[in-house]
């Protein structure tokens, strides 16, 4: 059953008030039946959330005033000076804390923007210099000294704005002979682009719907009211045609993120419509016919996103269906090479996120069971403050083996000798607790407690295997691409539809997770399709720049 919409009220307490002393005298009008109504299911509301475990004060401060930041300073406060002691088996080491970083002030930007000129690099750039002036040439001002040119020159920024898509629209004129009646024509310049709309128009419509979330419908709206119109249907066209063009480039970034050391997985809800109501039963019927019992078990719809680190570099990738995110990793490292040993694989607890056969080194997200305690500190202030000031540690120590980046087995050893003594510490302590019945093992508390103690080894993963990364993070903040995606456009029609958006997103993340321009290389494929089927390993984000200065060079 469909839930009824809410519509939100906004009432005085006064005109409450007046309300209920209507009701002592006559009958209550509809409105005024409604009204009460909705008081009374917000109460009750907010009641059955009261009455649930010690993380429903947390979840209903959520709902009503949007999420915070879950950083130790803003979760705990700060902490006066008759604040509770830390609970016992709390030890003092001689780790580096993030407390000492966090209370210095931070240095202001330099400037007045928060981009310097060196940002701005897919600007056009102007050499700009005196024409009476070279190096060595005679001072102007005192006529004895040479100018030399300084190290660094005056810069001055100024942005401009255009239309996402524009049109030039070219008008040749005609002449006709009025006795014969042959007909002059001017002809068109020589290097038009061969159709009406060109690589960069689908590189931009990929980029804005696909890398932003900015829907078809409304850059129709746009480009119709700055007087070049792109229906949304004409946008669809382009970048499907333009998908399958470019196909050979996401087969090649499946092949590579197949190879990587470590790799990241996790999935967030999408919609098919295609997958959903009647529509879906009918695709049921085709796949009772031709054998696929397990794609008719499974009613939801998934976005997986997949996060490669392969030799430094770090590949993204985003499949949308019925699978899960183990289901579509398995694909993946389906073309992993046979001689290479198994990759460490980080994701939550999910047992969907697991491959079935294939085999992987488990890492879980330390995050995932930090945010379990987040959620009770209002509960149990002290103990949440020794766990959450603990694990911020823990991530101090990892920032610090970053800068300067230590390798895979130093990063391995500095953990081992500082974050190590403190995981241990907290592990005793978790299990004193319950030995002692100092928490209760169904409260918020005590169910956070048993995760960290259930996957301890997995959470742990970094203190024993070099290379494994603390959480899942990374793939966390390349699913908001696809639900940014979701929010704007909230369902794909097809599985069509659905394919475009993953290859677009993989490419386009793919581009910015390794410091390249989405744009420039949608645009790079799109007008050397011949090139990326013959070899698609020359046309990734990291060396496309490469091939095409040997197409320039060979022209």
């Amino acid at each position: 059953m469909k839930k009824p919409s809410v519509k939100r009220l906004d009432l005085e307490v006064e005109q409450l008030r007046a309300t209920l002393q209507q009701a002592r005298l006559r009958p209550l009008h509809e409105q005024e039946v409604g009204q009460l109504g909705a008081v009374l299911d917000t109460v009750l509301f907010v009641t059955a959330e009261l009455d649930k475990k010690g993380a429903s004060i947390r979840r209903l401060r959520k709902l009503l005033f949007g999420a915070r930041t879950e950083k130790t300073r803003d979760v705990l406060g700060a902490q006066d000076d008759n604040g509770q002691p830390a609970p016992e088996g709390a030890t003092d080491t001689d780790t580096p804390s993030a407390a000492d970083h966090d209370d210095k002030p931070k240095p202001k930007r330099k400037g007045h923007g928060r981009n310097g000129a060196a940002a701005y690099t897919g600007a056009t750039r102007v050499k700009l210099g005196p024409p009476s002036l070279q190096r060595g040439a005679a001072c102007p001002h005192c006529g004895d000294g040479k100018v030399y040119p300084m190290a660094a020159p005056a810069v001055l920024v100024r942005v401009t704005a255009q239309a996402p898509v524009q049109a030039t629209v070219y008008e040749a004129e005609r002449y006709r002979c009025n006795l014969c009646g042959v007909m002059f024509k001017t002809p068109f310049p020589a290097n038009l682009p061969a159709t009406k709309y060109d690589e960069t128009v689908g590189a931009m419509i990929g980029l804005l719907r696909y890398g932003t979330g900015f829907p078809f419908y409304r850059l129709d709206k746009l480009q119709g009211s700055l007087g070049v119109p792109l229906p949304a249907s004409t946008q669809w066209d382009i970048v499907y045609r333009r998908a399958k063009a470019i196909a050979p480039s996401l087969q090649q970034l499946i092949r590579e993120a197949a190879q990587g050391q470590v790799l990241h997985n996790d999935d967030t809800t999408a919609k098919i419509l295609e997958l959903m109501g009647k529509r879906r039963e009918a695709t049921e019927e085709a796949s009772i016919e031709s054998g696929d019992d397990e794609s008719t078990k499974r009613t939801g719809v998934f976005t997986s996103g997949i996060v490669s680190k392969v030799d430094g570099r770090s590949i993204a990738l985003f499949f949308t269906g019925r699978q899960h995110a183990g289901e579509n990793l398995e694909k993946v490292l389906a073309h992993r090479a046979s001689e290479l040993e198994p990759p460490i694989q980080m994701c939550d607890a999910l047992s969907r996120n697991l491959p079935r056969e294939l085999e992987t080194i488990l890492a879980n997200c330390l995050a995932h069971a930090r945010r379990r305690f987040v959620d009770v500190t209002d509960s149990f202030p002290a103990e949440c403050r020794h766990v959450l000031e603990t694990l911020r540690d823990v991530y101090a120590n990892d920032a610090l083996a970053r800068e300067p980046p230590m390798s895979p087995a130093e990063r391995l050893r500095f953990h081992q000798r500082h974050s190590g003594p403190l995981l241990r510490a907290l592990r005793k302590w978790f299990k004193q607790q319950f030995r002692h019945k100092q928490v209760e093992p169904n409260s918020g508390l005590g169910e956070a407690m048993q995760y960290v103690l259930t996957h301890w080894q997995a959470l742990t993963l970094f203190l024993r295997v070099a290379g494994a990364p603390l959480d899942n993070n990374i793939v966390e903040r390349a699913l908001k691409k696809a639900i940014l995606s979701r929010k704007n456009s909230y369902f794909y029609k097809t599985d069509k539809g659905a394919w475009v958006g993953d290859l677009f997103m993989s490419l386009i993340h793919t581009c910015e997770l390794n410091g390249a321009n989405p744009f420039d290389y949608l645009v790079a494929l799109l007008r050397h399709p011949e090139q990326l089927r013959e070899t698609p390993a020359d046309w990734m984000p990291w060396n496309y720049q490469q091939s095409l200065e040997q197409l320039a060079d060979a022209a």
